[in-house]
C-alpha cells in the first residue's frame, strides 16, 4: 500500500503539471501498393499516391490538416480580452501499404521496409509541426492584451491567427524542401544501417 505522504506529493506533482495545451485529433488512412519489384512500387505509388494540392502531383505519403479556433471574450465597462482559446488540430495521415507477395525478394522487402519507414517519420513530423504551431497559437491568444472593444479583440485575434498560421505553412514547405535533398543519401544511409542489423541478426521485425 502507498504511504500517506508519498501518495500527498504524487498528487501536489500532478496538481503542479500543466495541462497539454491544444488539442490535436489524428487519424491514420492507408492506399494499397502492388508489386513484385522496385520499379512496380514506384509506379504503384506514382499511380496511387495521394494528390498534393500545393504541388499538383502524387506523393508516397501525405498529411491533411485543418485548424480549428474557439475564442471567448470577456468584456468589461472600458475593455475586452480574451478570456480563454482553444486550437484544435485535425488532421489525416496518409500512408502506402504494401500488398507483399509470398515470393517478394528479401532485397525488395529489405528497402520497402526502410522506405515506408521513412514515409511514417516524414508524416509524422509534419503532425508534429502543426501541433507546435497551434501551441504557439492558442498561448499567443491567451497572452493578448486586452482591447476597447470586443470588436478589436476579434480584429486582433484573427490577426494573430492569420500570422501564425502563414509561419506554420512557412515551415512545413521548408521541411519538406529539406527532407527532398536529403532524401537519397537518408534511404542510402538507412538501408545500409538495416543491411548491418540484418546480418548481424540484431534487426527487430518491422
Amino acid at each position: 500500500m502507498m504511504n500517506r505522504p508519498l501518495l500527498c506529493a504524487l498528487m501536489v506533482a500532478l496538481a503542479a503539471t500543466p495541462a497539454a495545451a491544444a488539442n490535436l485529433v489524428k487519424t491514420y488512412s492507408y492506399f494499397s501498393v502492388g508489386g513484385r519489384t522496385l520499379d512496380d512500387i514506384e509506379k504503384q505509388l506514382t499511380k496511387n499516391g495521394p494528390e498534393v494540392k500545393s504541388t499538383g502531383s502524387r506523393h508516397p505519403g501525405a498529411t491533411q490538416m485543418a485548424f480549428t479556433t474557439r475564442v471567448s471574450y470577456a468584456q468589461t465597462a472600458n475593455s475586452c480580452r480574451i478570456a480563454n482559446a482553444q486550437v484544435t488540430v485535425k488532421v489525416k495521415v496518409i500512408l502506402p501499404e504494401w500488398r507483399r507477395p509470398r515470393k517478394a525478394d528479401p532485397e525488395v522487402r529489405l528497402f520497402w521496409d526502410t522506405l515506408s519507414a521513412d514515409i511514417k517519420r516524414h508524416e509524422e513530423r509534419h503532425v508534429e509541426i502543426a501541433k507546435n504551431h497551434a501551441r504557439e497559437l492558442e498561448d499567443a491568444l491567451k497572452a493578448t492584451y486586452p482591447q476597447r472593444t470586443c470588436e478589436a479583440a476579434k480584429a486582433r485575434a484573427a490577426q494573430i491567427s492569420a500570422a501564425i498560421l502563414v509561419k506554420h505553412d512557412r515551415a512545413q514547405v521548408q521541411f519538406d524542401r529539406v527532407e527532398s535533398v536529403n532524401f537519397e543519401s537518408r534511404i542510402i544511409r538507412l538501408l545500409r544501417y538495416r543491411m548491418q542489423r540484418t546480418q548481424s541478426g540484431r534487426l527487430p521485425p518491422a
